[in-house]
């Protein structure tokens, strides 16, 4: 079984194409990537977190077309950490587990994962290691050393596995504020 790790897909939401410069031709392009691209690396006893934002705009209101997507996600778990655009159709879907923020112990990671739709500067094992996998950046931001955004936007509208953010975070530069936070750790 494989924790697979993804944000921001936005399904049906049309303004996201321009807003975060997505490549696609119709949102209906984008949605069929982004679901090709889940089925492509998620297995059927994987479990899948989306970190945020899972569909917006006049669809994601249409509580039959909603299902129908989420129908289409694979693995046997399905897990939400919701997001600025997770309103009522989206949270009342079957989901395994709902959450403003989770900590999961992936054995891909060093230490417990911590996921948040938002960017934190701080969270639970952090000067121990532990990693933040966020979201809502877009493309704007891939996060520092020791916090990964997991966005489809940066992501090549895939989902991606633990091992592969925390070796993104390798080469990333410390959190400049870190410091600030964790003033006894040392910057990661």
């Amino acid at each position: 079984m494989t924790h697979w790790y993804t944000a921001d897909p936005h399904f049906g939401h049309e303004a996201i194409l321009a807003h975060a410069g997505r490549p696609f031709r119709s949102i209906d392009h984008m949605d069929a990537t982004l679901i090709e691209r889940m089925w492509s690396r998620i297995g059927p006893d994987d479990d899948l977190w989306i970190v945020g934002d899972f569909a917006f705009g006049p669809k994601a209101k249409d509580e039959d077309w909603l299902l129908g997507v989420f129908a289409q996600l694979l693995g046997a778990r399905k897990h939400l950490i919701t997001g600025n655009h997770d309103l009522a159709p989206t949270i009342a879907l079957p989901w395994d587990g709902i959450a403003p923020l989770a900590e999961v112990p992936d054995p891909e990671a060093e230490r417990p994962v911590t996921l948040c739709h938002y960017p934190m500067i701080t969270w639970n094992y952090a000067r121990k290691g532990a990693r933040h996998f966020f979201g809502h950046g877009h493309e704007n931001w891939r996060g520092t050393s020791n916090a990964v955004n997991v966005g489809v936007d940066v992501w090549d509208y895939a989902p991606v596995s633990a091992r592969e953010a925390v070796a993104r975070a390798r080469s990333l530069p410390p959190n400049r504020h870190w410091q600030d936070a964790e003033p006894r750790a040392k910057a990661r």
